[in-house]
């Protein structure tokens, strides 16, 4: 009896996986069901989806009132049913919501400024686009001077030469007051009287020493101030004065002619800003910020504080762990002094206190005074999270760097902080989000953001009913959490992006 061999030329097919294994049963089998611990926590977790996911989608679709005029339309009596949220209240308050009491005829400026800051913003978070430099410097160094005089209007009255003049002026003023200050309180004190003298007299030499070498900057913005243009005037002695300045820096015009250039299209684009708002006789007519009110305030406080905070953070985190005692000292203080107090009592500070310490000619507004208070608030505690970020980085990478002959600043630069901003990412994203939610704290100071017009408009008679209240909170509750969740999934994706090659 022959044999005959058999060979397969393909595979056996695979069976398919048990039922119990696979789909809705498999799902409920494996991740629900699994044990007696998860059915105890799927039973108690479907028990709290029932009671407080399902109450809150039947107040906010199912028994909502969509359309009225005023407060009766809100009412049991007049629906026919037990009302939900309010909606048609929010439809007759969302302009205060979004701009405050910003007036009607000027909140185009407001849109655009809004629109401005998305151009520039989204083509920043996308990393395949291009030209990210040109784009960082238009979104952090332009857009917001172009955004202070969109919303808050006037015109230069001055450009360059003008404001170092003031600025200068108003210091050396300042040296000097504080020196005269100090030398008249020596006659008081008996014991240190002689000693706070001298202090005080050495103040005043230096307040005339600013003041001295302030006086050819003053010659030469009275000539500006007396031609017939001055803002084009001191534009262009200005663009003049820097230009010099890039070439000297650059070690002459042959090594520096790409700098130039780069300086005289930045001026160049300054003058277009100039012409087209008019800021050259007049500009936009000025809001004052006390009408500035709704998500404007709340976007100008965030923003402003998260980007400001960051240089803060980095600064003090790196002087922090910097040799020389007198800057660690200085960064250890500051740090502990503004970690150790609550944001209210900063912003309390910043908006009644401070003003008691500026001289009598010196005045700043009341929401710059609460925007820089959020921003060394949150400096101090964005420099312990790049701190830790600096300590995770392995000291052989320093001297590697210090090897090549690279200078500290280089080396800080392009070795050490990249990487430590990269372990930090979700600390960084988790001071900003609890920033963003503190600006809340403001309107304790009459800045009326985005919360403090909500509460500003439960006084209208016209939609005086109990629902109003939980739908305004709903309503500013879904914007907050669409911005955090927004800046948490982003941060994620920036995570996952720069982490990468770790999983290859």
């Amino acid at each position: 009896m022959s044999k005959v061999a058999f060979v397969r030329n393909e595979l056996v097919p695979e069976k398919p996986a048990p039922v119990k294994t696979t789909g809705v049963v498999g799902f409920l089998r494996t991740r629900l069901f699994n044990s007696p611990t998860n059915i105890l926590l799927t039973i108690v977790g479907a028990l709290l989806i029932w009671f407080t996911f399902v109450p809150a989608l039947r107040f906010l679709l199912i028994d909502a009132v969509w359309h009225g005029a005023d407060r009766s339309a809100c009412l049991a009596e007049t629906a026919g049913h037990p009302v939900g949220a309010c909606w048609p209240m929010i439809q007759a308050k969302f302009t205060q919501y979004i701009y405050g009491f910003y007036p009607e005829n000027q909140r185009w400026r407001v849109n655009l400024t809004f629109a401005l800051g998305a151009l520039l913003l989204i083509p920043l978070l996308v990393p395949r686009l291009p030209a990210k430099g040109l784009n960082a410097g238009l979104f952090f160094l332009a857009f917001p001077v172009v955004a202070f005089f969109l919303l808050y209007g006037s015109g230069l009255r001055g450009f360059g030469v003008n404001w170092t003049t003031s600025v200068l002026t108003s210091l050396a003023d300042s040296i000097g007051g504080a020196g005269d200050g100090l030398m008249r309180a020596s006659a008081s004190v008996p014991l240190t009287g002689s000693l706070l003298w001298a202090l005080g007299k050495l103040i005043a030499l230096i307040g005339t020493a600013v003041a001295y070498v302030v006086s050819p900057l003053a010659w030469l913005n009275r000539q500006i101030q007396d031609s017939s243009r001055p803002v084009w005037a001191d534009l262009a002695i200005t663009a003049l004065i820097v230009s010099v300045l890039v070439i000297y820096l650059a070690g002459g015009l042959r090594t520096g002619f790409r700098s130039l250039m780069a300086t005289l299209l930045t001026f160049a684009g300054i003058a277009v800003v100039i012409a087209v708002m008019g800021l050259d006789h007049g500009g936009l007519p000025i809001v004052d910020t006390r009408q500035w009110g709704g998500l404007l305030v709340t976007l100008v406080v965030s923003v402003t504080g998260i980007v400001a905070s960051m240089p803060i953070g980095i600064a003090l985190a790196l002087g922090r762990r910097s040799t020389i005692p007198l800057i660690r000292i200085f960064s250890i203080t500051f740090i502990e002094f503004w970690r150790g107090v609550p944001l209210i009592t900063v912003l309390f500070f910043a908006t009644y206190m401070l003003p008691l310490f500026l001289p009598g000619n010196v005045t700043v507004d009341g929401l710059l005074r609460a925007v820089i208070g959020t921003a060394l608030f949150a400096g101090a505690y964005q420099a312990e999270v790049v701190r830790g970020g600096l300590q995770a980085i392995p000291r052989g990478q320093g001297e590697a760097a210090s090897a090549l002959g690279l200078s500290w600043w280089k080396m800080t630069a392009l070795i050490v902080l990249p990487q430590a901003l990269r372990h930090v990412i979700p600390g960084l994203v988790n001071s900003f989000i609890a920033l963003f939610k503190d600006t809340t704290l403001v309107s304790i100071v009459a800045l009326f953001d985005l919360l403090g017009s909500l509460r500003a408009s439960f006084s209208d008679p016209t939609w005086s009913v109990p629902n109003t209240l939980f739908t305004g909170f709903a309503f500013t509750g879904l914007i907050y959490f669409a911005f955090c969740f927004g800046m948490s999934r982003y941060s994620l994706f920036v995570e996952h992006r720069l982490n990468a090659h770790r999983r290859n």
